[in-house]
């Protein structure tokens, strides 16, 4: 059912993208199309849910923060925010949430593709004292992240390839 959703909303494009990785591609995944319609983003919840177990949530935003919160209503467990950056005023945090030392989190994404914004929230939660074992990530572009992450100590999830999704 969710994998119909995503292709009856052409969350996969095609033309010419640059990625958030600097990467060139054919093709571009829209998860954000997906996660600004309700019946959508609660469907994706429920998908992601069973992974959580019972450690808190993490998103990057932009694209993660709707994931993340609709994980977190599903689940009834907590969540952070991270940013890319850490703000230049007030708190000047870049993770927004409690974090406490050796909190369990699993940190949700909307597509991976090679890593590296992953890997940015777990070198921000890893530096707060939690522990980070597993990303889910609803569209996985194959492209690296998943022995990246591994490499790090990260399982990586995907409920989807961006092939399943053509």
């Amino acid at each position: 059912m969710l994998r119909q959703m995503l292709m009856d909303l052409k969350v996969v494009e095609t033309g010419d993208f640059v990625l958030a990785s600097g990467k060139r591609s054919s093709y571009f995944v829209n998860i954000k199309r997906a996660s600004t319609d309700p019946t959508v983003l609660r469907e994706i919840a429920k998908a992601i849910a069973p992974y959580v177990d019972d450690s808190k949530i993490a998103g990057m935003a932009l694209g993660a923060v709707p994931l993340a919160v609709a994980v977190a209503l599903e689940t009834g467990r907590p969540y952070v925010m991270v940013r890319k950056e850490a703000k230049d005023h007030g708190t000047k945090e870049l993770v927004e949430g409690e974090v406490q030392d050796g909190d369990e989190f699993v940190i949700v994404e909307d597509v991976a593709t090679t890593g590296g914004s992953t890997m940015r929230v777990v070198r921000a939660l890893r530096e707060k004292g939690a522990i980070v074992t597993k990303a889910i990530v609803v569209v996985d572009r194959e492209e690296g992240a998943s022995s990246v992450l591994s490499s790090n100590g990260v399982e990586l999830i995907s409920l989807f390839r961006a092939k399943d999704l053509t």
